[in-house]
């Protein structure tokens, strides 16, 4: 009997940020693929470091990466990870965020504030 997948595996890499690794695998098994290693480290200037652990060229890319307390750390994973996903050359990179803690500030309501879903989206 053979496995039907969602994904096709050689084309396709999955990764996580550290927000909610077990949903990321969760979604990763549900499509048949497998959920790829991504490495975190600190400077001693508290930046983050990000290394994906498998080549994204030519492949179509996911990152999961939710976005919940601490949602700066969170934040800065992700567009870590998507920015090095594009200039490793990924044939699409897709960000799946299953919760986006800015949604609700998506409009102007008060004057001299910023529209912080417009920033992060």
């Amino acid at each position: 009997m053979t496995v039907k997948t969602l994904l096709d595996p050689n084309e396709v890499r999955f990764f996580s940020g550290n927000s909610n690794r077990p949903l990321a695998q969760k979604i990763a098994d549900y499509a048949g693929v497998p959920l790829d290693e991504t490495h975190f480290s600190r400077f001693s200037n508290d930046n983050l470091f990000v290394q994906l652990g498998a080549s994204v060229r030519g492949r179509i890319v996911y990152i999961v990466q939710s976005l919940t307390p601490p949602v700066s750390d969170n934040l800065m994973e992700l567009l870590m990870m998507l920015d090095i996903a594009k200039g490793a050359a990924a044939r699409e990179v897709h960000a799946v965020i299953p919760y986006f803690s800015y949604a609700r500030s998506d409009k102007k309501d008060a004057p001299r504030i910023s529209i912080t879903a417009r920033l992060a989206a």
